[in-house]
């Protein structure tokens, strides 16, 4: 009986609250078919992260590929102006890291990728004949290191444009490998003088390997090779299709490495050098030219300011019209700022393209970030339209840029060239019950507030800027109050690590916390890491802060008030209805906590059906998503997933039941209920019956339907998921490198 009345009021209250926060839109709105198929599109943001590699067919006029090191490949569609990801049916997520990637120089349909995250998963090489819509793979023996240190380096994979089923490619660790059967095979180049340093041993470490394989479009059987490994030579040279080979000598000397190269129309080999493999930790660099037929080099690196900074260079492009225009981007390259060079001499002068440039982000304001975009950092890809002299891109660790003047004088206006990329790494995300229905928080970028999601946002998190966003609140009842944690990259954040917002996330202020006691080994404290997590209790009134010793605030941080009986180092969740309950784990008394007070103090719950061993529900890293859950709508409803299995109280903890109908469950997240339903629509990320996918259940648990397909899978790398409480059927991911996801029940476009 009890269940029932709570049943009957939780459904009640849900009601009002939905009618309450939602004006103009009527329960008769949220009823749909429930057999639908689900459409899945992204919410804008464009770009977003680092796209290692741009590269142009050569034989066809508007074709082009992007790789990216986390979310996977792309192509512009010239038809439609945008670009289309390719890899969005891939269930291996390391795939979705592209180690190089490349055009077939013959025919226009066939494009190959190099597809591996890093040393420690899986590598493959993807072959298309219908431009990437559908993918032969072939699994290869060689690791590959698509995010790994020196992914902005050239591109490893080459066609042999005389013979276009031959293919070489340049591994990190284990020499030159050569297929002659389009990519489905692979075997060793055994003649090849650099074998590799081998696969390593230690986490976060990689090698250079050979960092790019050149094909000479004009001599049938020469191909070049770089080396960026220390020691011995940097460039290799076969005249005979890779059945034998020597070092070309001369050149920068140690410890500078080849990083890219270009051959134009005259023969002429244009090659940057940095003095690491990069992205980060390159402080010098140059650009030579080697003459082919003349054996010679000739050091053409542009001018350098005094003081300046140098960083290296990584960015290399000829243009196929006039070999004479050639450019090169730096990396790292910090004072005053990374740069493109360009020069109409070979490289006897050079024109700084950044000093001359103007940027319109309108399409992607967030990067705005202090009024006005700079030009880029990372800018480690390059290229100029061989059909177009004018048109050229480059990569940054945010966006891409192009231009239609990039042969012309004077101003030179660069836009982000993004419609359709979204590549970038989503830590968390909430959709409030008022207000705009997602705010999220991203790694590097920090997170937005969508009030459209065909749009991109018009800045990101600031007041203060964090980098990573890495928890986010709402409150319950008043859902324009949320609340937000972060950090930097750096090992301490300078200021405030906590913000909290009366607006719904569009305006934020920061929340200074009282300094921690020094800790005795003398480590940061949570508050200068970014690691103290921040709820608020569901009337918008109280901050409760995860501090080395959880501490609240009523008074919006003037004054604080240290929690009784909560321990530290615990995810703490609100009640979304009533404002003086907060819920937690006591990991080292193995139960639940609860606090009646507001989260002045916190006394056990009788926990009556939960395991005896909670450590499955610990979190022990800042980005890591709460397992307890409260629902929207219904007070004392809660949800907790213990290491893969899905608990639910209609007591506020009292009493527990163990749901799930046998789904492990990663992520999980709640939704607006079915019409007609008693349970908050679930959707869960998770393994059932030996399908990784994602589910929903709109009985509690009971029962599960897979609402994702074999097409719409994305790497399987996902960091969060949630329904909508205000539209029942919609839900929320975070991916890990293809950005934010929607879906809705119901057919495409």
């Amino acid at each position: 009986m009890a269940m029932t009345r709570w049943r009957m009021k939780g459904r009640v209250l849900c009601i009002l609250a939905l009618a309450m926060t939602v004006p103009g839109v009527s329960l008769s709105q949220a009823v749909v078919d429930t057999d639908a198929p689900y459409t899945w599109r992204n919410a804008a943001v464009g770009g977003g992260g680092f796209a290692p590699g741009i590269v142009f067919s050569p034989v066809e006029r508007g074709l082009a590929y992007l790789r990216t090191d986390m979310g996977g490949a792309y192509r512009f569609d010239s038809a439609s102006d945008r670009w289309i990801p390719l890899q969005d049916d891939q269930a291996i997520g390391s795939y979705m890291g592209v180690e190089s990637i490349t055009p077939d120089p013959v025919d226009a349909d066939i494009v190959y990728l190099a597809a591996g995250m890093g040393w420690g998963g899986p590598a493959a090489i993807f072959r298309s004949s219908d431009r990437g819509a559908h993918w032969q793979v072939s699994p290869v023996p060689f690791k590959m290191g698509g995010n790994e240190d020196g992914r902005g380096m050239g591109e490893r994979l080459a066609v042999d444009p005389h013979d276009h089923d031959r293919l070489f490619f340049g591994s990190r660790h284990d020499g030159l490998w050569r297929s002659d059967d389009a990519g489905a095979t692979w075997r060793p180049v055994d003649s090849f003088p650099r074998p590799g340093l081998g696969t390593p041993t230690q986490r976060r470490t990689t090698h250079g390997g050979l960092s790019f394989v050149l094909f000479d479009p004009a001599q049938p059987g020469r191909v070049f090779v770089g080396s960026a490994d220390p020691g011995g030579d940097h460039l290799f040279r076969s005249d005979d299709g890779g059945a034998s080979w020597r070092a070309v000598s001369g050149g920068p000397s140690a410890p500078l490495l080849p990083t890219k190269a270009a051959i134009g129309g005259d023969g002429v080999l244009t090659i940057s050098w940095s003095d690491a493999i990069g992205p980060n930790g390159v402080r010098d660099g140059a650009v030579w030219r080697y003459d082919v037929a003349a054996g010679s080099w000739q050091d053409v690196t542009p001018p350098r300011a005094a003081g300046e900074e140098p960083g290296g260079f990584f960015g290399v492009a000829v243009s196929r019209h006039d070999p004479r225009v050639i450019a090169v981007s730096t990396v790292n390259r910090y004072q005053p700022i990374d740069t493109v060079w360009r020069s109409a001499d070979a490289g006897r002068t050079w024109d700084e393209l950044q000093r001359r440039s103007v940027r319109d982000v309108s399409a992607t304001p967030f990067l705005d970030l202090d009024g006005k975009a700079d030009f880029g950092h990372w800018i480690a890809g390059l290229a100029i339209d061989p059909f177009d002299a004018g048109h050229a891109a480059y990569v940054t660790g945010a966006t891409m840029y192009a231009t239609q003047g990039f042969d012309e004088p004077g101003e030179m206006k660069w836009v982000p060239w993004t419609r359709g990329i979204e590549q970038n790494a989503i830590i968390t995300l909430t959709s409030p019950t008022g207000g705009a229905h997602l705010v999220s928080a991203f790694g590097d970028i920090g997170g937005f507030r969508h009030d459209d999601l065909a749009s991109s946002p018009p800045h990101v998190h600031t007041s203060p800027y964090l980098t990573n966003t890495n928890t986010l609140d709402y409150a319950g009842q008043e859902p324009q109050v949320m609340v937000r944690s972060g950090s930097t990259h750096r090992p301490i954040v300078p200021g405030p690590s906590l913000a909290w917002s009366d607006d719904g996330g569009t305006s934020w202020q920061p929340l200074p916390v009282p300094p921690g006691a020094p800790r005795p080994d003398g480590s940061p404290t949570p508050e200068q890491t970014g690691d103290a997590a921040i709820t608020v209790s569901a009337d918008g009134r109280t901050f409760l802060v995860e501090l080395d010793r959880p501490a609240i605030t009523r008074d919006r941080g003037r004054t604080w008030q240290a929690v009784q009986g909560l321990p530290s180092r615990t995810r703490v969740a609100a009640d979304k209805v009533d404002a003086a309950r907060f819920y937690a784990i006591d990991f080292a008394a193995n139960r639940m906590v609860r606090s009646e007070d507001g989260g002045a103090t916190f006394h056990p719950a009788a926990g009556d059906g939960l395991p005896t061993d909670l450590s499955g529900a610990r979190v022990t890293w800042r980005e890591a998503q709460n397992p307890l859950v409260a629902t929207p709508g219904g007070a004392g409803l809660l949800w907790l997933n213990v290491g893969g299995a899905l608990y639910r109280s209609a007591d506020a903890g009292d009493s527990w039941t163990r749901t799930g109908a046998g789904l492990e469950v990663r992520y999980y997240g709640l939704g607006m209920a079915a019409p007609g339903a008693e349970w908050p629509a679930l959707y869960a990320i998770g393994m059932l019956d030996g399908v990784d996918a994602i589910w929903q259940s709109i009985d509690g648990g009971g029962t599960w339907r897979r609402i994702n397909d074999d097409r719409h899978q994305w790497g399987m790398r996902f960091r969060v998921v949630s329904g909508d409480p205000r539209l029942f059927g919609r839900v929320y991911i975070g991916t890990d490198g293809r950005g934010l996801l929607y879906g809705d029940p119901g057919p495409a476009d």
